[in-house]
């Protein structure tokens, strides 16, 4: 008897179940609990997906679609001005090069912001944009032996065993 209850009251879940939420220019799983689908969106980890949580007085491991809609507005501005809820060390973007203010960046800013630094470093030729020019590693990783993008490490024996083939078969024509 109990599954057919619950039968009956999945279909009323799933027509209040938002399967996608909208925060950042990003889309987050409804159908995942508020601290996971949160810590997938670039720029908040799990850490930050806590204190999202906390801060919109939200139960982490609710459903994220399920909520209601004052609730999941709730997340959404909190994620988008974090830096309004958060101590400055905590925010992604401290001291920005031009405006000198401090903000998070979430969903696809992240990545936009990181392009443009990284395009500002190769105009300016600083060592690190020379080295992103360059295509070399740049956080001074060991490059002795490893980073290498053109040929063979090493030995190749298949090429010494082709050649030596081929002279075997020369050397009896």
């Amino acid at each position: 008897m109990s599954t057919e209850e619950s039968q009956d009251d999945s279909p009323e879940e799933e027509e209040d179940l938002q399967y996608f939420v909208r925060i950042g220019g990003a889309d987050l799983d409804g159908t995942k609990t508020v601290e996971r689908s949160l810590s997938e969106l670039d720029g908040i980890g799990t850490r930050t997906a806590r204190l999202v949580a906390e801060k919109a007085d939200v139960d982490r491991n609710a459903t994220f679609g399920l909520l209601d809609e004052d609730d999941i507005d709730a997340v959404v501005d909190i994620a988008e001005n974090l830096e309004d809820h958060v101590p400055s060390w905590m925010t992604n973007r401290q001291n920005d090069f031009f405006s000198g203010e401090t903000t998070h960046l979430v969903g696809t800013d992240v990545d936009e912001k990181r392009r443009h630094d990284i395009n500002r470093m190769k105009i300016i030729e600083s060592y690190k944009g020379v080295r992103h020019k360059r295509g070399q590693k740049v956080r001074g990783q060991r490059t002795k032996s490893t980073g290498r993008s053109e040929g063979t490490i090493g030995v190749n024996v298949e090429e010494i065993r082709e050649e030596m083939a081929d002279e075997e078969a020369g050397d009896e024509e």
